[in-house]
């Protein structure tokens, strides 16, 4: 099968949270130029408009959905609005996030919880839902979760995120584990440093180039870089992989475990 069509995502509908900013972003625009609908979701309407836009100025097909991922009701409202629009979710992408940085000892627990709850509750919920839709419609599906090289490798100060994207892994393999007979596969990707417009002045600064020298492809990652993790794992060419996650870090991993 040649590889145009091994990865072509025709007939899918794919759900990306977190998709105004960031990764969410590059996220969608790389499944909605493989073929698929794209349903965009994120807190922060104006910035969803655009990215629809941009989609649908390139060929592609989108929608946008305002939603907090914490909220359940939201999230319900999220998965109904694209079934009356492109029908069932088939590939959900769980990108969505937030990090605090600080001493361990000064975190509040509404910070943990606020960290927790977006990271990984949310991970699982959504998750959850998809999986749940896709069961009733007998559709079969791919669900990826955008875990971290921070669940491997802990770093100082960011206790409450590296604990979310650890436990996303695990989350990951036991979902893997109960949907696989149904068809639906979980996998995650675990992503070193990419630079997105969240983190740029951060890794082009001094302290970012202290960092990059730990990387042993020599650069940090460009959200571009994702695209063929992502594609792997939602499309044909990913069906015979679940549970997996795929570390996308440019080797830092490698060089720190030696």
């Amino acid at each position: 099968m040649a590889a145009a069509d091994i990865f072509n995502l025709k007939g899918k509908v794919a759900m990306v949270t977190g998709a105004s900013s960031g990764l969410g972003v590059r996220f969608a625009e790389c499944l909605a130029e493989n073929g698929a609908s794209v349903v965009l979701v994120a807190r922060r309407a104006d910035r969803l408009a655009d990215v629809k836009a941009g989609i649908e100025k390139s060929g592609g097909r989108a929608m946008a959905v305002e939603a907090d991922v914490r909220d359940r009701a939201a999230m319900a409202a999220a998965f109904d609005a694209a079934e009356r629009t492109f029908g069932t979710v088939t590939i959900l992408v769980n990108n969505a996030g937030v990090v605090t940085a600080g001493r361990a000892v000064d975190l509040s627990e509404e910070e943990w919880r606020r960290v927790l709850s977006t990271n990984l509750d949310a991970v699982f919920y959504w998750a959850q839902e998809a999986a749940r839709r896709m069961l009733a419609a007998e559709t079969g599906g791919a669900i990826v979760n955008i875990a971290s090289v921070i669940a491997f490798g802990v770093s100082k100060g960011v206790i409450a995120y590296a604990t979310a994207k650890a436990a996303v892994v695990q989350v990951t393999k036991a979902l893997a584990l109960e949907l696989a007979f149904k068809g639906i596969r979980v996998n995650a990707i675990a992503p070193g440093w990419i630079v997105t417009e969240l983190n740029r002045d951060y890794l082009m600064s001094e302290k970012g180039a202290a960092l990059k020298r730990d990387i042993p492809i020599g650069r940090f990652g460009e959200e571009r870089d994702l695209d063929g993790p992502l594609l792997l794992l939602v499309s044909d060419a990913g069906r015979f992989i679940t549970g997996a996650t795929v570390v996308a870090d440019g080797g830092q991993m490698v060089a720190l475990r030696g």
